[in-house]
C-alpha cells in the first residue's frame, strides 16, 4: 500500500463561530461556509480542514490520499487481509470531503482513518483571510497530525506494517514519541506518549517566516499560546503552538527539512525535541524541567540546524 499524503482532517467543534475566526485572524486561512460546517482552504483544494458542528470537540477523521480507484481497490484489499475492517462510503460522504472515491477503517484507539482518491481543484482561487505568501501543501500534503496515544507499541504497527508508514525518528525524553513519514516531509504522523487518546496537534507549514510571527503576535493577543516559538530538532521546523477551539493544538510553522528515503537513517533524538523554544505548557512540571535541560544540552554542543528555503521561498532542488 502507498500512502502519497494527509490529504485532509475533520474536526468537531461545539462553537463553529470561534473556528472562523480562530481560522482566518490567526491562521490566515479561507474560511467557506458548507451545508457540512466550515471548509479551511490552503490552496488550490476545496479544503484541507473541514469543522463540523458536534456535541463534543475533537478529530473526526484523518484524509490519507492514495494514487487512484485501482490503487484504493488494493488498499481496501490489503487492510482487509490483514484482519481490519473495511467500510465504503456514502454518497453523502463523497460530497462532504470533494473526493472520488473513498474507504475507511478505524485504527487501533478508534481514530477514523479515511482512505481516499481524487480531491478535486476549487473552483476558484485561494484567497487567504490576511496577505501572506501561502501554505507548504501540494505533493506533501495538508501537513501532519499528532496523536495522544495511551501507549505507542499497541498503535504503531497498525500505521507501520499495515498502512506502510516509514519512521523517521524517535525520542524516549521528556516524552515517548515516533515520528511517521508517508513522503519527502519529514513526517505525518507522530505518535506521542502523553495524555489520553485523541488528537494532539495539526501543523501547518507557510511559505514565510515572517507570517509565522504575524500568526504568532495574533496568537499572543488572543492569549492562545500553547508552545512558545521555537525550532525543532528533528524537522528542523521554526514554530509556535496555540490553542484551537476544539482543545488541540495547531502548529505554525516554517522552514521544515525534506527526507530523501535512499540516504535517511533513523535515529533517537538524544538532545531532545527542541533546539530552543518551545516551552510547552502542556507537559507537567517534571517534564517541562527535563525539556529545558536538554535544551541547555543542545546549547552547549552548539547544535544548530540548516536553513532549507531560498528569498522566502522552498528550494526546488530539494525533494517534495
Amino acid at each position: 500500500m502507498h500512502v502519497k499524503c494527509l490529504g485532509y482532517v475533520g474536526v468537531l467543534a461545539r462553537d463553529l463561530d470561534a473556528w472562523r475566526s480562530f481560522a482566518a485572524e490567526l491562521l490566515a486561512m479561507q474560511v467557506d461556509a458548507t451545508p457540512a460546517g466550515l471548509a479551511l482552504r490552503m490552496d488550490d483544494k476545496p479544503h484541507r480542514i473541514l469543522v463540523h458542528p458536534g456535541e463534543q470537540d475533537g478529530a473526526a477523521y484523518f484524509g490519507w490520499e492514495v494514487e487512484d480507484a485501482a490503487e484504493l481497490e488494493a488498499a481496501a484489499a490489503h487492510l482487509e487481509a490483514n484482519g481490519v475492517r473495511v467500510h465504503r462510503s456514502t454518497d453523502a460522504e463523497l460530497e462532504i470531503r470533494r473526493v472520488q472515491g473513498l474507504v475507511w477503517c478505524a485504527d487501533p484507539l478508534g481514530n477514523r482513518v479515511d482512505l481516499f482518491y481524487g480531491l478535486t481543484p476549487a473552483p476558484h482561487a485561494f484567497e487567504p483571510a490576511r496577505p501572506m505568501h501561502g501554505f507548504r501543501t501540494g505533493s506533501l500534503g495538508l501537513g501532519h497530525a499528532v496523536l495522544a496515544v495511551p501507549r505507542v507499541d499497541a498503535v504503531l504497527p497498525f500505521y507501520r506494517d499495515v498502512l506502510g508508514f516509514r519512521v523517521s525518528d524517535y525520542a524516549t525524553t521528556p516524552f515517548h514519541a515516533v515520528f511517521l513519514r508517508v513522503n519527502a516531509r519529514h513526517h505525518s504522523l507522530a505518535l506521542l506518549e502523553t495524555g489520553p487518546a485523541g488528537l494532539h496537534h495539526l501543523m501547518v507549514e507557510v511559505l514565510s517566516v515572517d507570517d509565522v510571527g504575524k500568526a504568532y503576535d495574533v496568537a499572543l493577543e488572543r492569549q492562545c499560546v500553547g508552545v512558545t516559538l521555537g525550532r525543532h530538532t528533528n524537522d528542523h521546523m521554526l514554530s509556535f503552538y496555540a490553542w484551537s477551539p476544539s482543545r488541540f493544538l495547531v502548529e505554525y510553522g516554517w522552514g521544515g527539512r525534506s527526507v530523501d528515503d535512499s540516504t535517511w537513517t533513523v535515529e533517537e533524538l538524544v538532545n531532545g525535541p527542541s533546539l530552543w523554544g518551545h516551552e510547552r505548557a502542556w507537559l507537567d512540571a517534571q517534564g517541562r524541567a527535563e525539556a529545558r535541560r536538554l535544551r541547555l544540552q543542545a546549547a552547549s554542543l552548539g547544535l544548530r540546524a540548516p536553513v532549507h528555503v531560498v528569498a522566502g521561498e522552498y528550494d526546488e532542488s530539494e525533494p517534495g
